[in-house]
């Protein structure tokens, strides 16, 4: 067996067996389906991160968000996996989910190309910051707009709370962060590193606050993506004259 089709297998098994420990904690130990479908939220980005580990190609990754993509509609239609359904809000947020990480996916195999110095570990920092700011940073702003509600805010037609967007920007900063200053994006500099990390931080913020319905999913990953674009972009230019 193509190995590459064996570890899309084993991937999608460990997808499915998410849901099924979602299931589980929804129906058996009577969780509320806002923290079971936030469990599968952050587990579903955790499992990701293997992509770029197990999956060269990017065929692979579009069978598995495809093949997630048709489950969660008929889910949604057919009124099963309601750890994941079961909310009182209109949500497009699981269908967004597998797109979002199929256009991460190809962000990181094809979107960034280093005309001076090829380093694979900075592309896989491209794609680890927008899953990571979209399965870490856009549950823990819910959370904790529920628990520290310290002023709401209104966009558009929902209202959103200060608590929640000060969590998302504080912890999408620090991924960015980490991330960049640890090398993984090839910048050594703390002062650069801390500027691209607070630029990240207060667009995805943005993108976040403004997003309805679960589309945020969808812009989250996608500001980050460009903000990335965009370093990377000068920061190959600036190499470029200076060389």
């Amino acid at each position: 067996m193509n190995m590459q089709f064996a570890y899309c297998l084993i991937l999608g098994g460990c997808f499915l067996a998410l849901f099924a420990l979602g299931e589980f904690l929804y129906r058996v130990v009577k969780v509320q389906a806002e923290y079971t479908r936030k469990l599968i939220h952050v587990g579903t980005g955790l499992l990701t991160l293997l992509f770029p580990v197990f999956l060269e190609n990017h065929w692979y990754v579009l069978l598995l968000c495809s093949m997630f993509a048709v489950i969660l509609t008929l889910s949604m239609k057919f009124k099963f996996l309601p750890s994941i359904n079961a909310i009182d809000r209109k949500s497009h947020g699981s269908i967004s989910y597998p797109i979002a990480v199929y256009c991460i996916f190809l962000f990181y195999a094809y979107g960034y190309t280093d005309e001076w110095t090829h380093q694979y570990e900075k592309q896989t920092a491209f794609y680890f910051i927008p899953i990571l700011t979209l399965a870490i940073c856009d549950p823990l702003a819910a959370l904790a707009g529920k628990r520290f509600p310290i002023k709401f805010y209104r966009v558009g037609e929902g209202n959103k709370s200060f608590g929640g967007s000060i969590a998302f920007f504080i912890s999408a900063a620090l991924i960015c962060l980490i991330i960049v200053y640890g090398g993984l994006a090839g910048i050594h500099a703390l002062s650069s590193a801390l500027i691209m990390s607070l630029v990240i931080a207060l667009l995805t913020t943005l993108a976040e606050a403004v997003s309805r319905n679960g589309f945020d999913n969808l812009t989250i990953p996608a500001t980050a993506m460009l903000v990335l674009y965009l370093f990377s972009h000068f920061t190959d230019l600036y190499h470029t004259i200076h060389r």
